[in-house]
């Protein structure tokens, strides 16, 4: 498992912040640390979670990711 720091655009108040903790609580292989407006730090499988696993997930919830760290 490795630690990333997640920055995600469209994201403004406390309900955004639940849409995104939902849809990333979903990602097989993926364990939220936490999730503040405008990002997020999660503990990633790569062996099975890729970039674009989450990404997907975070656009299905109506946000973009930006970048992963």
């Amino acid at each position: 498992m490795k630690t990333h720091e997640l920055i995600i655009q469209g994201m403004s108040c406390g309900h955004c912040v639940m849409h995104v903790k939902k849809a990333l609580s979903k990602v097989n292989g993926l364990s939220i640390q936490s999730v503040e407006i405008g990002k997020a730090t999660v503990e990633v499988d790569e062996t099975t979670v890729t970039e674009q696993h989450i990404a997907k997930a975070i656009e299905g919830a109506g946000y973009k990711l930006v970048s992963k760290h």
